[in-house]
């Protein structure tokens, strides 16, 4: 099994919406029972809280529950834990490092460097405007999915 972490500062707005988007997405694919998909902070900011009202409000429409989520901060022993370590954007790979200071099996990378155009992905924390970071996310999320279902084949 393929175990995933979603990476963002906070774990309550890009984070959350990408683990919970990617097992929606990995589910109308058959791939559920092949992926174990979950979401991390960079930060103790947010720890403990539920996620974001922006990110539940752009999830529902599509079907999509965060109920229960609660913000938790990486750990060293996640780089054992999991198989990638996906993060938003260039500062939260920054971020990592002081967690994380080596990445020997390139794990840690950002989740729109699986698309055609590796940028990062705006904080709607700050933007407000998280219908343009679902959107990225939906293309990561697609473009990961895509290439994890041809090395299953």
């Amino acid at each position: 099994m393929m175990k995933i972490l979603f990476i963002c500062h906070g774990n309550i707005c890009r984070s959350p919406m990408a683990e919970f988007l990617c097992k929606d997405l990995a589910a109308k694919r058959g791939l559920s029972d092949k992926l174990s998909i979950a979401s991390a902070a960079t930060t103790t900011d947010e720890i403990g809280n539920p996620v974001h009202h922006g990110t539940v409000r752009v999830l529902q429409p599509l079907g999509i529950s965060t109920a229960g989520k609660t913000a938790r901060q990486v750990t060293k022993k996640d780089y054992q834990e999991y198989d990638l370590l996906l993060c938003m954007e260039n500062q939260n790979l920054r971020e990592i490092k002081r967690i994380l200071p080596s990445d020997p099996q390139q794990k840690i990378c950002r989740l729109l460097d699986f698309t055609d155009r590796p940028r990062d992905i705006a904080d709607p924390w700050y933007t407000g405007n998280f219908e343009s970071s679902l959107r990225d996310i939906q293309e990561g999320c697609i473009a990961l999915l895509d290439k994890i279902e041809k090395e299953l084949h």
